[in-house]
């Protein structure tokens, strides 16, 4: 009797709704459907887009294969902090590398990860660790102990801390301004690039309430990340790289993470902070780009900020698929490599016109800071 009662009711609840689609005019029904069929195929092609992918053959054998997210649309390398920093330390290390932008996770759901003679390694940290270990490079050769200590606890407030302050800056508070830099075309590639910023927000969201920085409010939210951003510009003061005159791992870390608020984040506080207050931060960042990304081309006046929200969107070629060799190292930077890791010169890649050595107090130093304020006084 109960289940006769239930179906008699579902049945009045299913013709009512029935009949009042019924009454609706012609356009609305249109509407209904062509609004389904719409979602319907963006939930297709995301699902196409997120699913596990064929997996392809591929030969590591004394290559470096970096698999890592497909490249903005402004001319940023990458809109991931770890991207940006491991591709940066192939390139500080010289090791020729192929990137693969198949947006596919390591077995540990890492990226960036590596394979290189059919060996894999994920997570920034360990493939530093891999690459020292299997290729002899490494940057940290001049510290000291006590500086290898300071640089490990820099790494971990980077890495650790600053890093959340910085997503919640571009995947929460500016997801418009960073939903229009996902590299997607075709017909639905703003809906896909709607659902698919709106889904990372929410997955950074949580992420962030279970590491507990994402439990306090938006304005402590950024007193943090403040805070960390002032540490950084004490530590880094007048000197050209972090640890002192050489390189450091430690640079390739900050840069991958300062590099977002140079370039990716436009009229936002952390754009204000690096690139008015905290400008040796900014000279740091604009620094390792030239001396690191020749090809990658910014305008002037991305360099310092001006109270101008808009962005000039004026960027390079996105295609970096291939990278060879920086030639850009001077004499002065080879004891920070192994003993045994040579540099060939390829004679298609000579030093280029964004490529200076831009050293703490030179002319070249001066000149970037004219560029970074033009009005500046020095």
């Amino acid at each position: 009797m109960n289940v006769f009662l239930h179906f008699r009711s579902c049945s009045r609840d299913y013709g009512g709704i029935m009949s009042a689609l019924g009454s609706d005019s012609w356009w609305k029904k249109t509407l209904y459907i062509t609004g389904g069929a719409l979602l319907a195929a963006a939930a297709y092609l995301l699902h196409e887009l997120l699913a596990i992918r064929k997996e392809q053959e591929l030969d590591s054998k004394d290559a470096i294969i970096l698999h890592q997210f497909s490249r903005p649309k402004n001319g940023v390398p990458s809109l991931s902090p770890f991207c940006l920093k491991i591709e940066t330390y192939l390139r500080m290390v010289d090791l020729p590398y192929q990137n693969y932008f198949d947006g596919k996770l390591s077995p540990q759901g890492k990226m960036p990860w590596i394979e290189y003679n059919h060996e894999q390694a994920s997570g920034s940290e360990f493939i530093v660790d891999f690459l020292e270990e299997k290729l002899g490079v490494n940057l940290n050769n001049n510290l000291t102990p006590q500086e290898r200590a300071v640089s490990r606890a820099v790494t971990k407030m980077v890495e650790e801390h600053l890093y959340w302050t910085i997503a919640y800056c571009q995947w929460v508070d500016n997801l418009e301004e960073t939903q229009k830099l996902l590299a997607m075309s075709g017909p639905l590639s703003d809906t896909l690039k709607w659902l698919l910023s709106h889904l990372n927000g929410s997955m950074v969201r949580r992420e962030m309430y279970g590491h507990g920085i994402g439990r306090f409010s938006k304005e402590e939210v950024y007193a943090l990340m403040e805070k960390d951003m002032r540490t950084l510009a004490t530590l880094l003061g007048d000197k050209k790289y972090f640890m002192g005159s050489k390189m450091s791992t430690l640079d390739a870390t900050v840069f991958g993470h300062l590099a977002q608020a140079m370039w990716t984040l436009p009229g936002s506080r952390l754009e204000q902070l690096i690139k008015g207050e905290l400008i040796n931060l900014a000279m740091f960042c604009e620094r390792m780009r030239r001396r690191f990304w020749p090809e990658w081309f910014v305008d002037v006046e991305d360099l310092y900020y001006d109270g101008d929200s808009e962005s000039s969107g004026g960027g390079s070629p996105t295609g970096f698929g291939i990278f060879s060799r920086t030639d850009t190292l001077d004499d002065s930077d080879a004891s920070s490599h192994s003993a045994g890791h040579t540099h060939t010169h390829s004679p298609d890649s000579d030093h280029s016109l964004f490529d200076s050595d831009v050293g703490t107090g030179s002319e070249n130093d001066i000149q970037l800071k004219e560029e970074l304020i033009p009005n500046l006084e020095v």
